[in-house]
């Protein structure tokens, strides 16, 4: 059955019956407008919008392998602030002739990335279009504690990394390639394991700035450095390789630094800590801050790429 056969409401009913709306919902689906709790009387809101062709392919990804992929992303801003998720809305453009699988197996995939950190799918909106689009924005709440920011990096400070870089720009180069192995670099790119805890915990641990590495580890620190106004120098020893991605690497004539460098859709946390804090297993130290401007690999300029632009 097309979406157009189904029509927009019926539609709208079958993704609303897959949907957990969440412990911050107040009200869900059904009326002009969601109603979501804001214990802190502020909220954290984030958009980013996926667009096929551009950052998806349904012949590479299933739709809920999109559907967590585009939650990820927007939850993953919010967790970088130092906040909660608490709740989706989603906009879906698409074409009239799309299977109504699709578009429920997208609400699976959204509902079930958002369940991870106890937030839901509250509510959107859906549109025909030539092209299929997933909007999406995120919602979160701060409990009591500042935002963290890019700007408040300080020379002498630690730059330290939650989650994993390089795991999901491996996995687009061997898909763009023709290939479907291996499993561990694939999976990445369509489904990005996220700490999302480790961004309330580096601002109660007292995190200076923080971002989500989801354009390139040194483009987005690039963005702190620009913010804070300072230098940040990373260290190559503090990355480890796995055997999975090094042998792709050779096998497909790639540095796989400048995956782990350069590549996005990962959705690690990168954040910065005054010296002497007792860093928890889940955040490693990378690299420093200094005084001066821009990033640098090892005290040198980096060659490769630095990470993803949209209008390129």
């Amino acid at each position: 059955m097309s979406i157009a056969e189904a029509g927009e409401f019926g539609l709208i009913a079958r993704i609303v019956a897959r949907l957990d709306f969440g412990t911050a919902s107040l009200l869900g689906p059904g009326d002009d407008a969601a109603v979501v709790a804001a214990p802190d009387g502020r909220v954290v809101a984030s958009t980013d919008v996926l667009v096929e062709g551009r950052h998806f392919r349904r012949d590479w990804s299933s739709a809920t392998d999109v559907g967590h992929r585009a939650a990820a992303a927007n939850l993953a801003d919010i967790a970088a602030m130092g906040a909660t998720p608490t709740a989706l809305l989603v906009a879906l453009c698409a074409p009239v002739d799309l299977d109504v699988s699709w578009a429920e197996d997208l609400a699976t995939g959204l509902s079930a990335e958002a369940a991870k950190v106890g937030a839901g799918v509250v509510g959107g909106d859906m549109s025909a279009s030539p092209t299929l689009t997933v909007a999406v924005t995120a919602l979160g709440d701060l409990g009591g504690h500042a935002p963290v920011l890019r700007s408040g990096a300080q020379p002498g400070d630690v730059v330290a990394l939650a989650g994993r870089t390089g795991y999901a720009a491996g996995g687009y180069t061997v898909l763009s390639r023709g290939f479907r192995t291996p499993k561990l670099l694939v999976e990445a790119y369509r489904r990005p394991e996220v700490p999302y805890e480790a961004g309330a915990a580096a601002a109660t641990l007292g995190a200076t700035s923080m971002i989500d590495v989801s354009d390139g580890l040194l483009q987005d620190l690039g963005h702190v450095s620009a913010a804070s106004v300072v230098g940040i120098d990373l260290h190559t020893d503090a990355f480890e390789i796995p055997d999975a991605m090094r042998d792709a690497a050779i096998a497909l004539g790639v540095d796989p630094f400048q995956w782990v460098l350069g590549g996005g859709d990962d959705h690690a946390l990168a954040a910065t800590f005054p010296p002497g804090v007792t860093l928890p297993p889940q955040w490693r130290v990378i690299g420093g801050v200094h005084e001066g401007t821009g990033v640098t690999v090892d005290r040198k300029p980096w060659q490769g790429g630095t990470g993803w632009d949209h209008f390129r």
